[in-house]
């Protein structure tokens, strides 16, 4: 017998729509509240629609290597090509120039702390070992 309950609001586009909002930054609640639905739906269609949790995936990670490569670029400094407006007798003046972003300390210290974290922690865990024995001996005045 067939399961009966609602149809399923899911659409074949939706996968390529998920993929492309997850590549923009969209959480799964974004996706949500762009489908029109609840979070609990999204995740039901990520198990039932092996496309669909794929297409979020690679979304996903697509948006978070762009966020790692800007945080690198930041922890090392970098430069860029740009231009500057002056005006010169009254008509505008266009200078090209390469400006430079320096190293961030922050930056650093937030990528070195993720990627070598043993070497690069704030606090150093200290442990101790060995055992308390106590004995009690029958002129204790407390027995």
């Amino acid at each position: 017998m067939a399961h009966a309950g609602r149809p399923t609001a899911y659409r074949a586009e939706y996968a390529k729509q998920a993929r492309k909002l997850a590549d923009l930054g969209a959480t799964d609640r974004d996706a949500a509240d762009f489908f029109e639905v609840s979070e609990r739906t999204i995740n039901r269609w990520k198990l039932t629609h092996p496309e669909f949790n794929e297409a979020l995936r690679v979304g996903k990670d697509a948006a978070d290597s762009r966020v790692e490569q800007s945080l690198y670029r930041k922890a090392t400094g970098y430069s860029f090509d740009a231009v500057k407006v002056f005006q010169y007798d009254g008509a505008p003046l266009l200078v090209d120039y390469v400006e430079h972003v320096p190293p961030s300390d922050q930056a650093a210290m937030f990528w070195l702390k993720n990627r070598k974290s043993a070497d690069w922690k704030d606090r150093i865990d200290h442990r101790h070992q060995g055992q308390i024995v106590v004995q009690i001996t029958p002129d204790d005045e407390r027995l």
